[in-house]
Formats: C-alpha cells, structure tokens, sequence
C-alpha cells in the first residue's frame, strides 16, 4: 500500500532514482489513507510551535499555503512589497496542491490568460536557477487529440488565434501524433493540436521553490497557523485571528483553495467554489514505456475526456467524469474538513471506467483528489479583501500577473473570464466547467443541464421576461445570474420550450443554425419594430449632495443634465477601459447608473472604493433586481408607443438622449431616448412586477405594426453594423478610448 506521504512524490517526482516504486501493484488501487472527513466531535490536537516570532503587523496576509498562495507571496514580496505574511493552517502544500498532477501548458481558448500561462512557464524554467530549489519540470509537449470533424473546425479555430502569442503551436496530422505518442491508438484520430513546450511540474517541489523565493525576497511564511477570524476595521484594516494571536492587516487575500468558501464566509461571502471528486490513475511500469527512449506527449483526447501522461516507467491518466458519474464532496459544504491534510478520498473506480477503455494500457491503480473548479481571481466588494483560488483545473500557473492588481487595484489586461463576481451568488457554474471541461469551446455557446429536472444555465437565480415568451421558439443565454433570451425562432411554437431551448441551438465553428432567424430579427427592427428584454443590465442609483462631484470623477465625460442622458467611461489610472455606462440625471442630484449585464457587480466596486477614497456624501443603491427594462426599436417603435400614452414622443418633444418619468399603459417607468441597435427606439425602465403586464400591452399594441421579438444575437448585429463599440469587445482594459474610436466622449481637459 502507498503511505499518503509518498504519494505527491511518486506520482509526481520528475527523477527516476528519488522515490522507490513502494506499493506500485499492477492492476489494483492505491488505498486512501485515512478518511478525509473528520467527526463533528473529534477534538483537535494543540498546535505545535511556530519556530519563529510572531509578527504583530502586515502589510499583506495571505490565506493559504498552497501553490497559488506561495506563489503570490513571492510574487509581492519580489515586486518590492514589504511585510507580506502567508498564514498557513497545516503546512505547505497539504489541501489539493500536494496530489495533483501538474499539467501546464501554454493552450487557453481565451486571449489573455494565454499570456498568464506564458509568462508561468517562462518562470518555471528559470525558477531553480533563482532560488536554488528543483521544480522538476519535464516539456515534452502536448497534444490535443481530435477525433471528429468538429473537433478539427475547433482546432483550425483555435489556430486562427495562435499568433496573437510568440508560443509555438501546430496543426499536426495523424503520423505526427503517433511519432509523439507511439503508444496511442489511432484509428480515430484525424488531427492534433500541438504544442511543444507543454509539459508537466511537480506541485510540491514548485511550490517549495516559490517558497524559498519568497523567504528570500523578504515575506513570512507561518505555520502552522489556521486563521479562525476575519475582522474588519473602520481604518479599512483587518485584524486577522489565529491560535497564536491577532495580526493587524492593511489587506487580505483569501487563496485558501477547497477552504475557500469557509474563508468568505468569515466576512460575509459566498465565494463561487465546489469542492468535486476528481481522481486519476497510476499505472505500475509498463514495459512498452520503459522501453521509450524519449518521453511522451501529454494527450488530452477530447471526445474520451481525459488527459494522459508518462509518470516514470507508467502512465497516468485522469478523466472528467460527465455529470451523472462527477460527485461532488457535499458534505464539505456543511462541514469544514479542517483536519484535511494530505489524504484521500476512496476510489471510485465505476466513475471512470468508460474513460479508460479509450486507453490502449489496462493496467491501472488509482488515487483521487478535491479540485476547485475554474478560475476565480477578485477584488472583493468588501475593501481589501482579495480572492485568488484556484486557477485552472489541475494546471498549475502563476500568480505573477496577477499581484500587479493588489499592488495598483486593477490588472494590467483584461480578466473578466477569471473574476468571482461573473458568476453573481449562485455557483453552479462551477460544476459546469467540470464536466465540461474538453466541451467544444464554440463562441456564444452556453452550457445547459438538469437540476431537479428543470433546465438550466450557469446561473438561473435571475428571470426576467422569460415566461412571456413561452409560445416563442428560441435560444437563452445565462449571464451574471440572469437567464434572457438570445435569439427567436419564427416556425411553428412548441408545448415544451425548456427542451426545445436546448435541441434547437446547434452551435457550430461553421454558419450556425441561428444564423438566418437572427437575420430575420435584425430585418424585423430596421423595417418593422421589435422588443427587447434588456432587464439584465445592471442598474444603480446615486443621488446625494455629492453625487454631481462623484460622478464628475468618475467618468471621463461630462455630467449630463436633468433629464439628460449621456454615455460615458470610468477609465483606469494607466488610461484604459475600466467600464462603460449610460448616465441619466433623473431629478436634480440623482442619477441612473447602467450597465452592461456581466459587469454589475465589477463596475460597483470601482464606484464603491471612489466614494470610500474620496469621502463623498452620496447614497449609491444597486437597483438591478428591482427595475426592469424593455427596449422598444424599430423605424415604426414612436407608432406603437404612442398608442399607450398621452406622452408626446415626437421628435422636438422628446429628442435622442433624454429621459422621462411618464407611463405606458398606466405603468409608471423612466423611459431614456436610446437604443442601443442604432434605430429609433426608447428603454423603458420600470418595477419588475410590471415586467410582463408592460410587454403584453406593447405587443398588443404593435399588432398592426407587425411587431415581433428580437434577441442579444440581432442586437449585437445591429450595433456592430452602426460601429456602436461594446464594453467586453472592443473597449475593455486591454485599450484606452482613443484606440477604440471613443474620443468624442473623452474630456482631456477634465
């Protein structure tokens, strides 16, 4: 039987000769060593001494002894950073870090944290050399396995993107693939994307060498040292409570992995984070990888859902079991396990063994592991509390990018994809990426599965207009919580649209099925008129004596005035795009905030800290779950709106960019001039409650007009045709606003 200690070391030391084969038995498990979840009642052991004397003070604590929380205070205190402490409650290395099979690689289907893990392995390489610590680093390459055609449009996609990044990256062909992995079956394999400086690292060994690194640029490294409380101050400082005394921090930065949730729980959050069963497979030695003069690739064959790998003279293999094989650890949710401390959990072998008959090697034994799915990077809505878990599953990479946020309060580029806050309160979207992980990367394709036998999204906690919809055929998108419409389909209705949602959109890295509906809903708004649900959008309201001097900082245009609406920009102190919002002055001294409806809680913060920092009396309210909007466009939208109220909506009357308290159909709602499909069209602003009676009274009223519904696909359309840029796409934290055309609502002399 493998002894728990051993088993980082064996499954992932990088030196034949280091760690004896102990336990390796061809064709049998490797045991749990001890059950991972502690008794209720079990008492805990006093802790034994630091070795050191305790600091009073910190500029920084860090949360967590794990890969990335090392990582990052190396990363500080390299960057000039004085009195950074990491807390750790064991020691280092003892949640999921120390068992997990760390892959890299330079692959990401997104932009920037390609350069993430660029900039990640470019340190591994030259990480000994520094610190004088092995890392044990192994670059044989990579291959990304496609056995469909599908998955070859997704890689000849994915090579279109290639040279935004200096690393190497190649389609290869099926000889190629076999040359690189000699051992692979290959009756199905059509392509690969290759990538030859992929590899894998030891976990334990990287994050002693960051360790080492951190020590010797100046940080504290403590523990045992469990944090038992989070206290914030009124200076904006935090007293952080543990066993051996209370340090005083100016910040916090929660990097506590599976711990992570309990963590946020101290100051009042739930952090989007689902501890999943995940194991892998190692192979005793087999001959035909003895024998190899030249290590293999690291496979990840998509359609069979694993990752596979040489480990010494075997294999190792871990699959990404789909959702009714994947278990999550639930009982973490309710009870802490703080007694965690390198173990397992019992092997499942049922789980995954459709996965390895993909596999050529039979022989196979086990051990499985926790892992926080997808990445979560933030700030959060609490001042100087700071999230950094875990990356990528079971892809170790560094957190070097990442400390020029709490060192200047913003990244240098944008990270929307890797922020808590995208997923809003509910984290489900965290099981998703599990079970998904080798899913087809298609662009605007969201996930769908069954929760107590409703379908659902990312996130569902949020409906909008939905249920007025219910005869429409059409397409959902989930985003920060909300479920809204995409695109309709103008055939025959359907009794069941919770299915149909999801039978009907095929995506595809070729012209989608949606492609001439949304067509039609874009023809439908320039020459007819069409409806929107845009309740989404995030919406606050600022109002106080204050409130003109706030927003007059903030924005890098000028105040609009009373019953005025304007668009302008938060822009960050490097001159980039933090945020786009339309401001309205509703009444003299308050002020409707909107924005785009992934960025609510994003664009918050900033405004927060603002008016922290400069001390302004005004109320700030996020008003989003209470206000609905529907946006009315089309050359024929003043016909069908003038039907329902006694408000002139003519042009002189009511002209671009101004905003009103009226009604419509004896609904009192705020209705802002401005639509966002470049055609003539109001938003119509109004309580939640009123959502649906305010939508039936408008199509009833368009009849006559041939009014009809149009999606986010048609409106994206229309926007990109009348060159409206859209924050997330052509503005964001990656270009300033002149770059991005937007000097008209740019005041350099402010």
């Amino acid at each position: 039987m493998l002894r728990v200690v051993n088993v980082c070391k064996s499954q992932l030391g990088r030196n034949r000769n280091s760690y004896p084969n102990v336990g390796r038995v061809p064709g049998r498990f490797l045991s749990s060593a001890s059950s991972s979840i502690p008794s209720k009642q079990a008492k805990q052991k006093p802790l034994p001494p630091l070795g050191k004397r305790w600091k009073d003070t910190a500029d920084t604590v860090i949360i967590g002894g794990g890969c990335m929380g090392v990582s990052l205070a190396y990363h500080l205190a390299k960057a000039g950073m004085k009195d950074v402490v990491l807390l750790e409650k064991s020691e280092l290395t003892a949640g999921s870090t120390w068992h997990a099979a760390g892959l890299t690689t330079y692959f990401h289907p997104g932009i920037n944290l390609k350069k993430v893990h660029y900039y990640s392995i470019k340190l591994y390489e030259k990480l000994e050399e520094e610190t004088g610590q092995a890392v044990g680093f192994h670059q044989p390459g990579s291959i990304r396995i496609a056995s469909t055609p599908s998955r070859v449009d997704e890689i000849k996609y994915q090579m279109s993107r290639a040279h935004w990044h200096p690393t190497p990256q190649y389609l290869i062909g099926p000889e190629k693939v076999q040359e690189l992995f000699p051992l692979l079956n290959m009756d199905k394999v059509l392509a690969g994307l290759h990538n030859p400086e992929d590899g894998h690292i030891d976990p334990y060994s990287l994050t002693m060498a960051l360790a080492a690194g951190a020590r010797l640029y100046g940080a504290d490294l403590y523990f045992p040292a469990p944090v038992t409380g989070l206290t914030p101050r009124p200076d904006r400082k935090w007293d952080v409570e543990t066993p051996h005394g209370t340090m005083r921090a100016n910040r916090v930065v929660n990097t506590s992995g599976f711990w992570g949730r309990e963590v946020g729980k101290m100051v009042g959050l739930e952090h989007p984070l689902i501890p999943v069963h995940h194991q892998y497979v190692v192979t005793a030695t087999v001959p035909e990888v003895k024998a190899l003069k030249k290590e293999l690739a690291v496979i990840r064959d998509l359609e069979g859902s694993y990752y596979l790998r040489q480990e010494r003279d075997g294999l190792l293999f871990g699959p990404y079991e789909k959702q009714e094989k994947m278990k999550l650890q639930e009982s973490w949710l309710s009870l802490l396990c703080r007694s965690f401390k390198r173990c397992h959990f019992e092997e499942l072998y049922s789980e995954i063994k459709p996965h390895s008959f993909e596999l050529s090697v039979k022989k196979t034994g086990e051990s499985d592991f926790l892992a926080m799915s997808r990445s979560v990077v933030t700030v959060s809505p609490i001042t100087e509390y700071w999230v950094i878990e875990r990356f990528c599953l079971f892809t170790y990479y560094s957190t070097g990018y990442r400390n020029c946020g709490i060192l200047h309060n913003h990244p240098h580029f944008m990270l929307r994809q890797s922020t808590n806050n995208r997923c809003g309160k509910w984290p489900m979207s965290m099981v998703l990426s599990y079970f998904n992980i080798y899913y087809y990367h298609h662009h605007h394709h969201q996930y769908w599965y069954k929760i107590s036998g409703e379908l659902v999204g990312s996130s569902v906690h949020r409906k909008s207009v939905v249920k007025a919809f219910k005869h429409t055929k059409g397409t959902l998108k989930s985003v920060h919580s909300w479920r809204n419409p995409d695109s309709f389909w103008l055939d025959k209705p359907y009794k069941n649209p919770k299915i149909v949602y999801l039978v009907c959109n095929r995506p595809s890295f070729r012209r989608t099925n949606w492609f001439e509906p949304v067509g039609h809903e874009c023809k439908q708004v320039m020459e007819k008129v069409g409806v929107i649900d845009l309740t989404p959008f995030g919406k606050f309201i600022v109002k106080g004596q204050g409130s003109l001097k706030l927003l007059d900082h903030l924005f890098a245009n000028t105040v609009p005035k009373v019953g005025q609406t304007n668009i302008s920009h938060m822009i960050t102190p490097r001159g980039r795009v933090y945020a786009e919002f339309t401001v309205s002055q509703l009444t003299p001294g308050e002020f409707m905030l909107v924005t785009g409806s992934g960025s609510e809680l994003h664009d918050l913060r900033w405004i927060e800290e603002e008016v922290f920092r400069g001390k302004h009396d005004v109320e700030v309210r996020n008003v989003t779950d209470e206000i609905g909007v529907l946006g009315v466009a089309g050359p024929l939208a003043r016909t069908v709106l003038q039907k329902l109220t006694a408000e002139d909506l003519s042009d002189p009357a009511f002209k671009f960019l101004h905003c009103k308290s009226t009604k419509i159909a004896d609904i009192p709602l705020t209705a802002i001039r401005i639509s966002y499909t470049g055609e003539l069209g109001w938003e119509l602003y109004h309580r939640r409650q009123d959502t649906a009676a305010l939508y039936l009274a408008i199509m009833e009223a368009g009849q006559q007009e041939g009014i009809d519904n149009f999606g986010t696909y048609a409106m994206s359309s229309l926007r990109l045709e009348k060159a409206f840029r859209a924050w997330g796409s052509e503005l964001n934290c990656d270009t300033n606003p002149l770059e991005a055309g937007m000097d008209y609502f740019i005041k350099l002399k402010k």
